[in-house]
């Protein structure tokens, strides 16, 4: 039996952990996830305050990581990994005592973990040791990655896209929501533009308007009127962003 089953989900992108609390509902009804964590600390912190059955680890969070939490963890805590990395990196967990979820989390991939862990926990397999795998994944990992935003989940109509975030052009407020554009269109978001902000890469997203955000590597060229207006012009787009005055100094030297 499976009964009693509880769970926490860590995650910086907090859609993404919204989206993983939500596939499991679906999928594992019986499984009662008690807590979602922001970051390493928060985690650790569910964990003691709710002694939960599984963790569903992101690798990639500020403060402490998903492998840091992994280490801190008993021997009775079953550990599913989630990550963005590429199929190169997670060889290293083959054979190993965790499972992991790749970015995007696919049900058909998520299916199998819960088969799994329905396995384990049916028969009171203890779980394995965890240092082994973390001392193979370091092995792999990039050093010093930043933990930004990587991932836009967003609707289009009654369709939900998972987006990465390097194939948006930019984003803009509307009432209620923010706009995603990208070369197949437009999308919408409930994040506020100012959260969206903080999330982002400053190096890759800057904010040009108090409405606007623009991938920078999407710009193809700037143009300044008479009044000295600033206008972008995007690659593979027909799109056309101006500048506020209040960010004008971004393009000083375009």
């Amino acid at each position: 039996m499976t009964t009693n089953l509880t769970a926490i989900i860590a995650d910086d992108e907090q859609h993404l952990a919204n989206y993983l609390n939500d596939r499991l509902a679906a999928l594992w009804p019986e499984l009662a996830i008690v807590g979602i964590a922001k970051n390493g600390l928060e985690a650790l912190r569910l964990v003691d305050d709710e002694s939960p059955t599984i963790v569903f680890l992101d690798i990639r969070m500020p403060g402490l990581t998903g492998l840091e939490v992994a280490s801190r963890l008993d021997a009775k805590t079953h550990v599913v990994f989630v990550t963005a990395y590429d199929q190169y990196a997670v060889e290293a967990f083959d054979q190993q005592a965790a499972d992991y979820l790749l970015k995007p989390v696919t049900d058909d991939r998520l299916t199998r973990t819960i088969e799994r862990l329905k396995s384990k926990v049916s028969k009171a397999e203890i779980p394995g040791d965890v240092a082994a795998i973390l001392k193979q994944f370091a092995t792999v990992l990039p050093a010093n990655r930043s933990a930004h935003l990587r991932w836009i989940r967003a609707s289009v109509g009654d369709t939900v896209r998972q987006i990465p975030v390097d194939d948006v052009f930019y984003f803009q407020a509307q009432d209620k929501y923010v706009s995603v554009y990208t070369r197949e269109g437009e999308s919408l978001i409930r994040t506020p533009l100012s959260e969206l902000q903080a999330e982002l890469d400053p190096d890759e997203f800057w904010q040009i308007h108090r409405s606007t955000i623009v991938n920078v590597n999407r710009i193809a060229a700037t143009t300044r009127d008479v009044m000295g207006k600033t206008m972008l012009k995007l690659k593979d787009s027909k799109a056309e962003l101006q500048v506020s005055r209040a960010y004008a100094h971004l393009f000083k030297q375009m």
